[in-house]
């Protein structure tokens, strides 16, 4: 505790010279990785904040369109950041199969890096002027699906605020599944294991209470198939959870918060969600 207390200092003294800075989250713990969670926090105090997620297949991360632009985009709306480099099982788990023997890096990894993530944050709101209520988790493609384990996996009194997952992965089972992502995530020797593609398929497991969310994709989308968003809308009006989903004609993949990917029409989701953000809790004031 006595490591990231003192670690904490230090970033808030980096992010007021810099505007944003980087922590590793085991540090100070038993777990022997480093995983980096980037802040770019918003000016003032009690503001709210999102743990931001990259795509890339759960075996690598798009850190600039996905990430850094983010994180500044939510800074400059009011909105603290904190954009997480989770373990994915990189690229020479990709390029060849060695994961057949050895463990690798999979799931539940990732999913332990983003619950440490909001423990951390969480721990330590008051010093990083943040209002702990307000902590929700935003992802992209495979890590929108990283989004949406927080609330369908982690206990009750750990999940986000709301969850933001856009172009997201969401089955591990139907003829829809992102092979790649599936692999990515559950490693080779398992990716084919039915109970485990099946308990790791969010349209199955939306539960009860969940956080209000906010889903968008592309019908154009060439990577992930967009009938996935379609099963996670599904199951979500199912359990009459209050959620918004759009989906646009034009846009693709993987567009994240760039100002000249996809296209004008689903660059629109950055408006359409503070939009939302500010409508859900406005209602609870």
């Amino acid at each position: 505790m006595c490591n990231i207390r003192q670690t904490l200092v230090v970033l808030l003294s980096l992010i007021a010279i810099n505007g944003s800075a980087q922590v590793n989250i085991w540090d100070g713990t038993s777990v022997r990785h480093r995983v980096e969670l980037t802040s770019y926090l918003a000016k003032g105090k009690g503001n709210p904040a999102v743990i931001v997620c990259p795509g890339g297949s759960y075996f690598w991360h798009d850190m600039e369109g996905e990430g850094r632009l983010v994180g500044e985009w939510l800074q400059s709306q009011g909105i603290s950041a904190f954009v997480l480099r989770y373990r994915t099982a990189y690229v020479p788990a990709f390029i060849t199969h060695y994961r057949l023997v050895f463990r690798g890096k999979r799931y539940p990894d990732g999913l332990n890096d983003l619950r440490q993530s909001l423990r951390l944050i969480r721990r330590n709101a008051d010093e990083l002027g943040i209002d702990s209520t307000r902590i929700g988790v935003m992802g992209f493609s495979a890590g929108g699906h990283l989004a949406m384990c927080s609330v369908e996996i982690l206990p009750r009194n750990e999940w986000p605020a709301f969850v933001v997952p856009i172009y997201p992965v969401v089955t591990m089972s139907a003829p829809c599944v992102h092979k790649r992502s599936r692999r990515g995530l559950l490693g080779d020797s398992r990716e084919h294991n039915r109970q485990l593609c099946d308990s790791l398929s969010m349209e199955q497991h939306v539960p009860e209470g969940c956080p209000p969310v906010f889903l968008t994709n592309c019908k154009d989308d060439p990577i992930v198939n967009y009938h996935n968003s379609e099963l996670l809308d599904s199951a979500l009006t199912a359990k009459g959870i209050p959620h918004r989903y759009i989906q646009y004609k034009t846009g693709g993949h993987g567009f994240g918060a760039s100002p000249v990917k996809g296209t004008e029409e689903c660059r629109a989701w950055r408006q359409e969600f503070i939009s939302w953000f500010k409508n859900i809790f406005s209602k609870t004031k």
